[in-house]
């Protein structure tokens, strides 16, 4: 074979799986190179929340919120059940606390913060905690990156010039509520003002995440190939030891002497793949995960006989598509107390404040049982709640974007039964539904659907409320957007071994190659534990397949 470069390891995919991967590797002196498809580095996990959700890692211990391993295992045999192995689950809980100590012994920039609070989103079964086991990454100044800075990418929705951790926006979600609310937004201005002062180019969440995976792994001299697309594995003796991309339209052959390690997303932006393995109806529109996520891996892994799995599941992402097409994920807004979300019949179906995860997986079900009346479905709000409450991007009382009502992303009616109208119900019928709900936030118990009743949907409601989830709908004008089973990611890919290693169809493990991220089947099975259940695992596994590369001779 005649290569044109050759490294001890290749990475492809420039996410919090990817980084981890490469990142690690350079640390244990292999020669590294990362490649990225887009012309911007950090992949879904740039534009995520940034959150990382491993039990009683350090960050926790030093913040007094930790448990145990015990304890960790059991809410995962709770949630996850069967559907992952004994096995593979000890070895998150395990390599997972060992790879966040070793990026914070071996680098000056992986630093992170405990989510004070942000429950397990299932704290009410066996093992959950109501006080989270999440972290965040600090806020970053990316001028630090230098000349990679131009390449970092940027998240899609606009913070009007604040620069908020997932914390920040907890409290300031309730800036005309709580003077929590009001005192916090009062430090993110004075964040802003500094910012400004000072010429600094401040990020957080999953941008500030992928920064500081870059920053260490430029500073530990790992290189980066942007414009890099792969294309398909090289065997020889049925192991894997290179890989054909293209590069900015050239092809190339590179060797891999140790491992090639793929840490790149999975497929919800191909529409004919999530029409071969989703469930219908599916839009590529409706995922809020970059344009490069198009499933390349796929058929070469195919070609190596990979076993796959869990390839009819997304990371479910319920959303508003606003008139540029571009998605709206629905977090806070599903627990705030005035606001319903209905079929197309105006009947509610569900809990709205549940995961997200869970939403899209129960709007589908409805879906079904309905003939097609979910989706989209409809979340109803009234002018109180418009004036509380942060809301679809928008501050409170402040108005939609006028474009919303001209392409009819919002409608609008003074009254329930005029807004019923307006979208295509019976008045009768979505009057009876508001009523019915309207009586449950009086009485504080949601005797339909218990919404309010666990830690993860109060998380995101209003405190001064005696059900923080639950109150009236009766202030007009009363406000309708269409909801989406969006997503952010697809959640099915290669089978790994607790190696990271990809298998065969019969249990086998294919020589050379690993993964780690959603392009690999997620050890979280078909649910989410907590905030960051896509982060962790990507970043764990990426970091046990370098260490693989570096200890191991296959």
């Amino acid at each position: 074979m005649n290569w044109d470069k050759e490294y001890d390891v290749l990475v492809i995919g420039s996410g919090a799986a990817g980084f981890s991967a490469a990142l690690t590797a350079t640390l244990e002196g292999l020669e590294t190179l990362l490649i990225e498809k887009e012309s911007t580095f950090g992949g879904a996990s740039a534009l995520s929340g940034g959150g990382v959700w491993i039990p009683n890692n350090r960050y926790l211990v030093e913040a007094g919120a930790a448990d145990s391993f015990e304890e960790a295992m059991e809410y995962m045999d709770s949630t996850i059940g069967d559907r992952t192995s004994r096995s593979m689950k000890e070895t998150y809980l395990k390599k997972g606390i060992e790879m966040l100590d070793y990026f914070y012994e071996k680098t000056n920039h992986m630093r992170f913060s405990y989510a004070t609070n942000y429950s397990d989103y299932y704290a009410h079964l066996p093992g959950g905690k109501a006080h989270g086991r999440s972290i965040e990454p600090l806020i970053f100044d990316t001028r630090n990156l230098k000349e990679w800075e131009t390449n970092l990418k940027q998240p899609t929705l606009s913070t009007k010039g604040f620069t908020m951790t997932g914390q920040d926006f907890h409290k300031v979600n309730m800036i005309t509520r709580t003077m929590e609310g009001k005192m916090r937004s009062l430090r993110l201005g004075m964040r802003m003002i500094g910012s400004k002062l000072s010429g600094s180019h401040l990020s957080s969440l999953g941008t500030a995440l992928i920064a500081r995976f870059a920053l260490s792994y430029k500073e530990a001299g790992g290189q980066l190939w942007l414009n890099t697309a792969f294309e398909d594995f090289i065997i020889e003796e049925d192991r894997v030891v290179g890989i054909k991309v293209k590069k900015e339209g050239k092809e190339q052959f590179l060797k891999a002497r140790k491992g090639v390690i793929l840490g790149s997303g999975g497929f919800s932006r191909d529409q004919k793949k999530r029409e071969k393995y989703l469930p219908k109806p599916t839009e590529k529109a409706w995922t809020s995960s970059p344009e490069g996520q198009t499933g390349d891996l796929i058929q070469p892994a195919e070609k190596l006989e990979a076993a796959f799995d869990l390839m009819d599941r997304v990371w479910g992402a319920p959303s508003i598509i606003n008139h540029k097409g571009v998605p709206f994920f629905l977090v806070a807004e599903r627990g705030i107390p005035s606001m319903i979300i209905v079929d197309q019949e105006g009947k509610r179906y569900l809990n709205e404040a549940i995961p997200y995860h869970e939403f899209v997986d129960l709007m589908y079900q409805h879906n079904d049982q309905t003939g097609g009346k979910a989706i989209p479905s409809w979340m109803i709000i009234d002018k109180r709640t418009k004036k509380r409450y942060l809301f679809g991007g928008q501050f409170p009382g402040q108005d939609f974007p006028k474009e919303y009502f001209e392409h009819g992303i919002v409608k609008v009616g003074e009254t329930v039964e005029a807004l019923a109208s307006e979208i295509g119900i019976q008045p009768a019928i979505l009057k009876e539904t508001v009523d019915r709900f309207n009586t449950f936030a009086r009485n504080g118990k949601d005797e339909d659907f218990g919404r309010g009743d666990n830690p993860y949907e109060r998380y995101y409601g209003d405190p001064t409320m005696p059900n923080p989830n639950l109150n009236t709908l009766e202030k007009g004008p009363f406000y309708a957007l269409r909801v989406y089973p969006g997503d952010i990611g697809t959640k099915g890919g290669v089978v790994i071994d607790e190696s990271a290693r990809i298998l065969k169809k019969d249990g086998s493990p294919i020589k050379g190659v690993f993964a780690a991220g959603n392009c690999s089947a997620s050890i979280m099975g078909e649910t989410y534990p907590g905030p960051g259940a896509t982060l962790g695992p990507g970043m764990t596994f990426g970091y046990i397949a370098a260490q693989y590369c570096t200890n191991e001779t296959d």
